[in-house]
């Protein structure tokens, strides 16, 4: 079978390309009115043939952080967890009274900021064409757009510097929505976090709990305050990506760099050809999640309606697209690249063409059936995006500040290409050899 390659520039090197936008005031912003514009992009089809794909670049981690259960950042990897293999017949309601659950609050970036702000400090780290900064389930909800026949979604953009900052846009009630699920719907959630505990070790080698009671395998009790974040560097068509996201594990050693990430997830046992088709159909929003950070591997527990795991299996990231090819309603990932670099494509020009005084910020609409629809705020609907937090539009006050700081004295030499052999990690061509090898559908 034929292979087909997303992208025969994974080094890195000779990326020249850089998108030309006027710059914005370097003073704090003004209150006078946006302008009435709005502007959209059409649904694609997705009985489309590609016959050019768009090139995705391997993607390269720059760094880490953690998340403390007082949901402090910090830049180090306290909350990095290992890979072991879960017992079968583990109940994954186990715990369900003890789980610390993080509210679901709007979704900033500043997390992701921060990490930004950090390696823009780092040496030999090339970052200065960045055209994109969001959060990994951002770009997992626009590039499996296609496909999606139920929900929209809805972002806040802005534009600072040639930059566009994604953040997802939710309404009041729908924070409350998921704020106060049901409690069906909130067990079967809370059933993928216990087998996150039974799949992960403080340790390469599982430590034995000290709490005699706990079952056989299980790694701690749930607290979702909690996580362990990558932030990468990668590139769609023309678009430079600066992502981040939560790693649940890594298999063996951390060689800080994507190859040994293992991303968790659970689904209901198969039970025949009716249910085949619907984990067929997630996979592609599990395929896409880690495609998306560079995560290689994909460890699926198949359980029963009651939450017992009965088997396990691993999924290779890249052979996913291959499980689906040909069969009836399957989806292909190369529409959905296309798609994505159509839609990026098309906000910047809108963007660079309406201008992005004063930090305007964009209200970015998905309907399924429909396609996407970009409206300029008004000052009530920014003010809104703001939350009468320390904010210029939903950036913080210190970033926005540091961002036109760097504006004002940029160095107008060019960077050096990243190379990650200065920071102590593995010779950049044994990694980027490693990391992009099979890096294809």
């Amino acid at each position: 079978m034929s292979k087909r390659t997303f992208s025969n520039h994974l080094s890195g090197e000779g990326d020249d390309e850089r998108d030309e936008y006027a710059a914005v005031e370097t003073s704090r912003p003004s209150q006078r009115a946006r302008l009435d514009y709005s502007a959209s992009l059409a649904y694609p089809s997705t009985s489309q043939t590609i016959t050019k794909q768009t090139p995705f670049q391997q993607p390269t981690q720059i760094l880490s952080f953690s998340f403390t259960p007082s949901r402090t950042l910090e830049f180090t990897d306290s909350a990095l967890r290992y890979f072991v293999e879960p017992p079968i017949g583990a109940k994954l309601s186990y715990g369900y009274d003890r789980w610390v659950r993080k509210p679901d609050g709007r979704g900033r970036i500043d997390g992701l900021l921060q990490a930004f702000s950090k390696a823009k400090g780092m040496p030999n780290v090339a970052l200065q064409d960045v055209g994109v900064v969001a959060w990994r389930g951002v770009m997992t909800r626009i590039l499996t757009s296609p496909y999606e026949d139920r929900e929209g979604w809805e972002l806040n953009v802005m534009s600072i510097n040639g930059t566009l900052y994604f953040e997802e846009h939710l309404s009041e009630a729908r924070l409350k929505e998921k704020n106060d699920m049901e409690p069906r719907h909130r067990q079967q959630t809370y059933y993928g976090y216990a087998f996150e505990s039974y799949c992960t070790s403080e340790t390469p080698k599982r430590t034995i709990s000290p709490n005699a009671s706990d079952p056989l395998g299980w790694g701690g009790d749930v607290d979702t305050n909690v996580q362990w974040c990558s932030v990468v560097r990668t590139k769609l068509g023309n678009t430079r990506l600066l992502i981040g996201g939560e790693v649940d594990c890594v298999r063996g050693n951390y060689t800080h760099q994507t190859d040994t990430f293992v991303e968790l997830k659970t689904s209901l046992v198969i039970r025949g050809p009716p249910d085949e088709a619907r984990f067929e159909k997630k996979l592609l929003k599990f395929y896409f999640q880690s495609f998306l950070l560079g995560v290689p591997e994909i460890l699926v527990g198949f359980r029963t309606p009651s939450g017992i795991v009965t088997t396990t299996q691993s999924f290779k990231t890249i052979q996913i697209p291959r499980m689906v090819r040909g069969k009836p309603g399957a989806w292909d990932p190369l529409i959905c690249l296309d798609w994505g670099n159509s839609f990026l494509t098309f906000l910047k020009d809108v963007v660079r063409r309406e201008g992005s005084q004063d930090a305007s910020v964009w209200r970015v609409k998905f309907a399924p059936q429909e396609g996407v629809s970009i409206d300029m705020l008004d000052p009530s609907g920014v003010e809104d995006v703001r939350g009468s937090e320390d904010r210029v539009g939903f950036l913080p006050t210190w970033y926005w500040d540091e961002i036109h700081a760097e504006s004002t004295h940029r160095d107008p030499q060019p960077q050096t290409v990243e190379n990650p052999a200065a920071r102590g990690t593995p010779s950049a061509g044994a990694k980027l050899s490693a990391a992009n090898a099979g890096w294809q559908i």
